[in-house]
């Protein structure tokens, strides 16, 4: 079937945008030093810093499960709520996503820093947290949070309602109710929410260095020593970059079809 004028160009913008997004990525394939590869890998401070990175990403995504998936029931049920304080809801939750990670590390730093707004507080009792570990795993969850929320709120809006009001009316108090029954209803949107969130946790850098700095072992994660690296050995940023590359790969493999049914190969 022959393609009309508007047709054809509509094909070629859609190339020129799918060229945009796979050619820097495909650079970074071309230019990996292969022949290195395994030793640059396994360097001290790339071992480093990827530790750090799985562990601080791990326990971020625990955070944002716990915390996040209740919040994610409260905005499924805002429906009913007023139009201004659902909006004021949707919006707190969406300006992470959409907020520079600079400006989110900065925000961090002006309410937890030695003289921010709850740090000014925390710092006489000897509670110091930017520039710890704790900070990049505050960071990661700030940032990846909004990724559980919604994932888990499209699943409560998907699900059938009626298994929850049948429970609570056979006398199940309303945290039994949460436990037994919305959980497993919405076990896929969680699944598919922590995936993402560790992600999204393990690829934070503006968030991270802003409010945790850069300290080897400490805070330095893997985006940071890529970066740091691309200043003074390509091929060990390269090399990182590619690790990181691999990881967004193979959750967007391991997401498609089976936990986000709306995405078909």
């Amino acid at each position: 079937m022959r393609l009309s004028g508007p047709a054809v160009i509509i094909r070629v913008i859609a190339g020129l945008a799918l060229a945009l997004l796979v050619l820097p990525l495909l650079g970074i394939l071309l230019s990996a030093p292969w022949p290195r590869l395994p030793a640059l890998l396994v360097a001290p401070a790339t071992l480093q810093a990827l530790g750090l990175s799985l562990l601080t990403a791990l326990i971020s995504t625990a955070l944002c499960l716990l915390l996040g998936t209740p919040l994610a029931v409260v905005l499924a049920r805002s429906v009913s709520w007023p139009v201004v304080p659902r909006r004021l809801l949707r919006a707190a939750v969406t300006i992470p996503l959409v907020l520079p990670p600079v400006v989110g590390g900065l925000a961090l730093l002006l309410l937890l820093g030695r003289n921010g707004i709850l740090g000014k507080y925390l710092a006489p009792i000897g509670v110091t947290i930017p520039f710890t570990t704790g900070a990049v795993v505050i960071a990661q969850t700030f940032v990846a949070m909004p990724f559980l929320v919604f994932a888990v709120e499209g699943a409560l809006r998907g699900a059938d309602r009626r298994v929850e009001l049948a429970a609570a009316s056979l006398g199940a108090s309303p945290l039994r109710v949460f436990r037994t029954v919305t959980v497993p209803l919405v076990a896929p949107g969680i699944a598919a929410g922590a995936v993402l969130c560790f992600a999204r946790a393990l690829g934070e850098f503006g968030a991270t260095i802003t409010f945790a700095g850069s300290y080897p072992g400490i805070t330095r994660t893997l985006p940071i020593a890529s970066y740091l690296a691309s200043q003074s050995d390509l091929n060990q940023s390269i090399a990182l970059a590619l690790v990181l590359l691999v990881v967004s790969v193979a959750v967007l493999l391991g997401l498609r079809d089976r936990w986000l049914p709306g995405v078909r190969g």
